[in-house]
């Protein structure tokens, strides 16, 4: 008997530890989001107050569990306050409207420098010398759960929605992108029919976008993305977002494709630019 009641009040427990976590996210989900949460995402992401109210409660409800749910970790003497979190949850959540997807699964921290920061990098010429290196980078998507960001740079790029250049959309790009078990530019599609079409257009722009960079010619997409398929992916979903006009103008399949994916249509938060000559690319530094 005494075996049994063990064996019980083990299960019970185990049960109740199972389902705690599911029951303390369920509450902070079932705050309403204070008002001076939404006065950051109001002044810090331009296209929040232009959404449509059902996809601002979306928002609200990604940005809430994203919170909730990692850690943020100041370094280099990066303070970290509700300006910081929001900034980064509520452009890293854009990249989940609409769609069936739990937020960010495999991350579990944000770090954020005050600006720029400096990682170590080996290169190995062509006869397999080693040599040590250091690289500057506005932000990383880590293997490991990880995503590392240069506060400065995030916030420039919150706040000025025109550029093609956000280091939060790209970073996190990177993060689904390796939901499907490689971070190769195909992320997670749900049908083998998706990832045919998904690569033949994909490929086809990059293509393109590496003929774009290796002649120095204008694009709307940063050359940038025609360092890898992963980079295009994470280009492309700064310009999807950023440069919806110009990006379905040039290139329409590929934006079609991204519609599909993302679920949203940024031309509904955004105003069509003015007709004006493209003046060229500007290349990224984050990885």
């Amino acid at each position: 008997m005494d075996a049994l009641l063990w064996t019980t009040a083990l299960a019970a427990a185990i049960a109740l530890g199972l389902g705690l976590p599911r029951w303390r996210l369920q509450r902070a989900l079932a705050r309403p989001m204070p008002p001076a949460w939404r006065a950051i995402l109001r002044a810090n992401i331009p296209i929040y107050p232009r959404m449509a109210p059902d996809l601002q409660r979306q928002l609200h409800r990604l940005v809430q569990q994203f919170l909730h749910q990692k850690k943020f970790v100041g370094c280099a003497g990066q303070e970290i306050d509700d300006e910081v979190r929001l900034t980064i949850a509520g452009q890293a959540c854009l990249l989940l409207l609409n769609r069936p997807s739990r937020v960010f699964p495999e991350l579990h921290t944000v770090l954020v420098y005050p600006t720029a920061f400096v990682v170590p990098r080996k290169q190995v010429d062509a006869a397999g010398v080693v040599t040590e290196a250091r690289q500057d980078l506005l932000g990383e998507s880590w293997g490991d759960g990880r995503v590392v960001l240069s506060w400065d740079h995030v916030l420039r790029g919150a706040r000025d929605w025109s550029a093609g250049q956000n280091v939060v959309l790209h970073e996190f790009a990177h993060q689904l992108d390796s939901e499907s078990g490689a971070n190769n530019g195909a992320p997670y599609l749900g049908s083998r029919a998706s990832y045919q079409n998904w690569a033949a257009v994909l490929s086809r722009a990059f293509e393109r976008l590496r003929e774009d960079a290796m002649f120095q010619q204008q694009s709307v997409l940063d050359h940038y993305g025609a360092s890898s398929p992963a980079e295009f992916f994470a280009v492309a979903t700064e310009t999807f977002f950023e440069k919806p006009y110009q990006m379905a103008e040039r290139h329409p399949e590929l934006y079609e494709e991204f519609l599909k994916y993302y679920r949203v249509d940024p031309r509904d938060w955004l105003t069509p630019p003015e007709p004006v000559e493209h003046t060229g690319s500007v290349y990224g530094v984050w990885q």
